[in-house]
């Protein structure tokens, strides 16, 4: 089955308009802060990553019907149930059935200031030197993916100028498949509008700041 992104809507053309909303005010109902923490937990107990738990958001199949904490929501149950940390009964009734399953990590009310303010540095050590150096022009490569990418869909097969590099990262892509963190260069690579969707757009002129790991690169 072909991998579906729900979530790479960028440079799409999309019915309706984006609304503005202020500046520290996160939640529109108690419900969403208490999805939060639930997420913040589970995460915590290393039962997954936060790549999986991307891939398990954006390929949720009413993804474009949910809300941002509904979306959070669905991801949480999918992966609980994916690993057998809950059963659908249990969500189904809202209360547990069955014993829990052990959890070698946990993450306490006490120490939830101190971790998130600690938060999970992804810049790794090198394990080759980099590939492209700034200034170079590079293209973005446009291949099917089977999985979780961060490279987004509309840069694909595009021409940029690296603008500097970021150091070594763990790869999203790896990381998302359980295939471990397989640290990779990251760049920031400059994009023209026009590239992006045609000299004869509205974006002629408009510069397009894009991250993206090496394998997600070629030469130009």
């Amino acid at each position: 089955m072909k991998y579906l992104s729900h979530a790479d809507l960028g440079g799409r053309t999309l019915p309706g308009h984006i609304e503005n909303e202020p500046e520290g005010d996160p939640f529109h109902a108690a419900w969403e802060g208490r999805v939060l923490a639930l997420t913040l937990a589970m995460g915590a107990t290393g039962q997954w990553n936060i790549d999986m738990s991307r891939a398990a958001r954006e390929t949720l199949p009413d993804y474009a019907a949910l809300s941002y904490y509904q979306v959070w929501l669905a991801a949480l149950e999918k992966l609980l149930l994916q690993r057998g940390l809950v059963q659908a009964g249990e969500l189904s009734q809202g209360q547990m059935l069955h014993p829990p399953m052990p959890l070698a990590r946990k993450l306490l009310a006490a120490e939830v200031a101190a971790v998130l303010a600690r938060g999970s540095p992804t810049e790794r050590a090198a394990l080759a030197p980099a590939r492209f150096v700034p200034g170079q022009r590079v293209r973005a490569r446009e291949v099917e993916v089977e999985h979780h990418t961060r490279l987004p869909g509309y840069v694909a097969g595009k021409t940029g100028i690296v603008e500097r590099r970021l150091g070594c990262h763990v790869f999203a892509d790896a990381h998302a498949k359980g295939q471990g963190e397989q640290p990779e260069w990251l760049y920031t690579v400059v994009f023209d509008g026009a590239e992006l969707w045609g000299k004869d757009s509205k974006s002629t002129g408009l510069k397009v700041s894009v991250d993206a790991w090496e394998p997600y690169l070629e030469p130009a």
